[in-house]
């Protein structure tokens, strides 16, 4: 059987269109369609902001907003699965593994929910209340992903946590010596978890710097943004959304605002290597005449 690369967006259009040719590929969407709403049905809670995938190659810097589509949540529908998976075989046989779990956030009142705007709005306050998931030896319901127990085995070369799962489980499989005890595990897990966020703030921080050194290079592009939530409201201080970019900044306003205004704004002033940036909004020049008069 033929083996070849297909892109998300090949993945997109193969599904849009039905290609019967593909009839794995259609199953497999159908059956992560499946899961998902059966996962929601379990108190699973999705929250969809977008993303941004930085490319720099020399002094140039690239930026894609990555967006759900069908192929995204096809993927990640089964990466969980293998998660679940690993994590209920691992409990079946008593194995000591790496569970991940996720105590049961206080969400918004509904009705309070029900004054934001829709979507990215609704999303960020959702997010804002989202506990920090976390790992023990003991599997324990995962709330937001609405499972009753979970082990991260999808990315043994990035995270070395799911290589360990991967030692347990192809052990235990092949009937030898588990390479960790309970002990074990308990002593090398919290350094793994420290490592682990240590590479996810620098990341983070890898990321905030080449997005304002992007934003740099474009100062007198006008971006389209969205207000998400207060940061300070007595301050008019808002967190807010460039759509293009997939970014999200601080932003000060000079003028009364509401959480999902669509907003014009321009950067000011921006240091990437001091790590500040200073966004205002961008009024049309009419809209300045006519205020002047």
């Amino acid at each position: 059987m033929p083996t070849y690369r297909l892109t998300y967006t090949d993945v997109d259009e193969m599904l849009e269109l039905g290609v019967q040719a593909e009839s794995e590929l259609l199953g497999i969407a159908a059956w992560a369609s499946c899961r998902q709403a059966w996962r929601k049905s379990q108190g699973a809670i999705s929250i969809q902001m977008p993303e941004s995938s930085i490319k720099v190659e020399g002094e140039r810097v690239e930026i894609e907003v990555l967006y759900d589509s069908q192929s995204r949540n096809l993927v990640a529908e089964m990466m969980i699965l293998a998660g679940e998976m690993a994590a209920r075989y691992g409990q079946a046989h008593e194995l000591p593994l790496p569970f991940r779990h996720q105590s049961q956030p206080e969400l918004p009142r509904e009705e309070d929910l029900l004054q934001l705007a829709p979507g990215f709005v609704r999303s960020c306050a959702i997010r804002s209340c989202m506990p920090r998931s976390e790992v023990s030896m003991t599997p324990a319901r995962h709330s937001s992903l609405g499972l009753e127990s979970y082990c991260q085995v999808t990315s043994p070369i990035r995270r070395y946590a799911d290589l360990v799962a991967h030692f347990q489980i192809k052990a235990h499989l092949r009937q030898e010596p588990l390479p960790f005890s309970k002990a074990d595990l308990t002593t090398l897990i919290p350094s793994v978890i420290a490592a682990s966020q240590e590479a996810t703030l620098l990341e983070r921080q890898t990321k905030r710097y080449w997005s304002l050194e992007y934003l740099r290079q474009h100062t007198n592009q006008v971006w389209q943004a969205i207000v998400l939530r207060w940061l300070r409201e007595y301050e008019n201080l808002a967190l807010v959304l460039l759509e293009d970019l997939g970014l999200e900044l601080a932003m000060r306003f000079d003028r009364p605002i509401t959480l999902g205004d669509q907003v014009s704004v321009k950067v000011v002033a921006v240091q990437p290597r001091l790590d500040r940036i200073q966004l205002q909004e961008h009024l049309p020049a009419m809209a300045i005449s006519t205020q002047e008069e």
